[in-house]
């Protein structure tokens, strides 16, 4: 029997393995300011505000769903919201104002200055995820940029930047889920 999908198999866990190593000598002080954030939007009446397109807005609905619904352990809900979420408010203001802006105008309609902004962008240059960061730093709300490696305009508008140390689209989203579960591991534990 043809074992080339075992060898594919074990390069591609390899690859894995790899992002895993790079991230635990990297990340470590972008994740801590990051939980820290968090934890000081939610002690101070603060919600999470996730967002993201394609992948990454799955992304931000399993993460905001681990804050309201638990990750390990029963507890109080926390206050989050994932923006790609409502199809009403995002089919409008696409069509009626573009694409572009269908995180902006709900940052500009539901944030406020004790919140947190969680976007997460495999490129970091997703034009309607980096509009919507600019309303939130217009109103003093601190961001949380995941990303991929590369420097981009959404790292470099972001508090804190997690980039994880891979350019391959798929590795990239493997890691961001990791990351967003330890995140919610920690959090969870500490409130």
């Amino acid at each position: 029997m043809d074992n080339s999908l075992e060898i594919e198999f074990k390069e591609y866990l390899d690859e894995c393995s790899h992002n895993i190593d790079n991230m635990k000598s990297n990340l470590y002080l972008a994740i801590e300011k990051s939980i820290n954030y968090i934890k000081n939007s939610i002690n101070s009446g603060g919600k999470i505000i996730f967002f993201g397109n394609g992948g990454s807005a799955s992304d931000s609905q399993h993460l905001c769903a681990e804050f309201v619904g638990r990750y390990k352990k029963d507890r109080s809900p926390l206050a989050a919201i994932s923006l790609n979420t409502d199809t009403s408010i995002l089919t409008a203001v696409a069509n009626d104002m573009g694409y572009e802006k269908v995180f902006e105008r709900q940052v500009e309609a539901l944030a406020k200055k004790e919140d947190v902004i969680f976007a997460i962008s495999t490129s970091g240059s997703s034009k309607n995820v980096i509009n919507a960061v600019v309303a939130g730093k217009k109103k003093g709300i601190k961001i949380i940029a995941l990303t991929g490696k590369k420097d981009s305009e959404l790292s470099n508008l972001s508090d804190v930047s997690i980039k994880v140390p891979s350019d391959k689209v798929n590795h990239i989203q493997e890691m961001h889920i990791i990351i967003g579960h330890f995140i919610c591991e920690i959090i969870e534990k500490n409130i």
